[in-house]
């Protein structure tokens, strides 16, 4: 029978605290998507033996693979093999070949497998064992009744290696011939309910169709991502599908989407700069830099990008980049006139073909009634075409409030060399 859903079952009470955070879903969810296994749920259960077998049988209810992670471990509240055990209602026995091979891992460096170990040698009846080149937890693969029950190690060096080897044998033998195709588009300059009211009549029609095309939005920092997916059984065929509908939101979105490719805004931005011969620099004081750096993270930036300047006092913006005195005095520091100040005065130094200032309260202190914490001042200078200023109101945490305003600059730059 072949498989086409899937629920994740994270296993430790250590996920549950602040500092651990269940990273392994994401790769394997990216995994099974790649042999049209559609992930319907995904859980994180702490090392209680009822709550993980509740959540087990939820699972088997509901989809056809269960994949588990952690409580593989030696110590007694590794759970995992045991409750699968007893909810499969197998019974399980230690296999010696398992406990050689994790007394010659021990052994190799020099040290006596303390015999606690021999409990992740115990296999449940039928369960095909996988190796563990990388750790003593074993994997392990289970039919069970026309499922698939999998468990693996939670550690992501030993995890990955194995999920690698069962996605390409015994569960690519067990997926259909469906494959999930998906492309997203990344606007920016819109919010959620706008990309919404624009997208849902052309997403809408496709949902409704035969294949059907999947679509969620997800509002994230400083843009709107619409994801479209389609379960379709030729490559081709679903290729030309998603051109299709994406073609149609990019008629009502316009040059709101900035990449559909994957790149992020900053590799947009420099591409563009490269293409069109084109350097900037910028100037900045609330962002403290962040605008360079996402531009210089991209490798090849140095054909573009030519100096930053961080003036956060009033002194060095007048010092370095010559912002009028009298123009603070009289507007204020954050204020559409000192933004275009500090884009005049670092493109004076540095000769570079777009300028950029931005000048802002981040807070979470500094704000005012006339100038609450998230006003960020913005503007853009590029060779040949109208200067831009504009002032925003980002809400938000202080980092938030940053990344919002270089996201906001750097899209103004898209728009001006575009």
């Amino acid at each position: 029978m072949a498989v086409r859903t899937a629920e994740i079952i994270a296993v430790g009470s250590e996920l549950l605290g602040p500092s651990r955070v269940d990273t392994n879903s994401l790769y394997i969810s990216d995994k099974l998507a790649g042999l049209g296994i559609e992930l319907r749920a995904k859980s994180v259960v702490g090392d209680d033996r009822q709550d993980l077998a509740s959540l087990l049988r939820q699972a088997l209810a509901r989809v056809d693979v269960v994949v588990l992670t952690g409580g593989l471990g030696p110590t007694d509240d590794d759970l995992t093999r045991d409750v699968v055990s007893e909810v499969l209602e197998r019974a399980m026995t230690i296999d010696e070949a398992i406990v050689e091979q994790i007394r010659a891992r021990f052994g190799r460096r020099g040290l006596t497998m303390p015999e606690v170990n021999r409990r992740q040698a115990m296999v449940p009846d039928g369960a095909d064992v996988l190796d563990n080149p990388n750790g003593t937890a074993p994997g392990l693969f289970i039919d069970h009744h026309g499922k698939v029950v999998l468990l693996l190690p939670g550690p992501p060096r030993e995890m990955q290696p194995m999920l690698d080897r069962v996605c390409a044998g015994p569960l690519a033998a067990r997926a259909s011939a469906e494959r999930v195709y998906r492309t997203t588009l990344f606007i920016t300059g819109l919010g959620e309910s706008h990309v919404e009211q624009s997208a849902q009549p052309i997403y809408a029609r496709w949902r409704d169709g035969s294949p059907s095309v999947s679509t969620t939005i997800l509002a994230a920092m400083g843009q709107v991502e619409l994801h479209l997916s389609v379960r379709e059984t030729d490559d081709t065929r679903a290729h030309e599908m998603l051109a299709r509908v994406r073609g149609e939101l990019l008629g009502v979105l316009g040059d709101h989407v900035y990449s559909t490719d994957g790149r992020v805004m900053e590799e947009v931005v420099g591409d563009l700069l490269k293409a069109r011969g084109l350097t900037i620099a910028a100037a900045e004081s609330c962002t403290g830099g962040l605008l360079m750096s996402r531009l210089t993270d991209v490798a090849g930036s140095s054909a573009y990008v030519r100096a930053g300047v961080v003036a956060y006092d009033n002194a060095d913006k007048i010092a370095l980049l010559d912002v009028p005195a009298s123009i603070i005095a009289r507007h204020g520091a954050v204020s559409e006139p000192v933004a275009v100040a500090m884009a005049e005065g670092i493109r004076a130094r540095t000769g570079a073909d777009v300028a950029v200032g931005i000048t802002g309260i981040a807070g979470p202190g500094g704000g005012t009634p006339e100038k609450p914490v998230g006003t960020v001042v913005i503007a853009v200078l590029a060779a040949g075409k109208d200067g831009y200023v504009r002032t925003f109101n980002f809400l938000g945490a202080r980092t938030q409030v940053k990344f919002q305003s270089t996201q906001a600059a750097l899209d103004r730059v898209r728009r001006l060399v575009m």
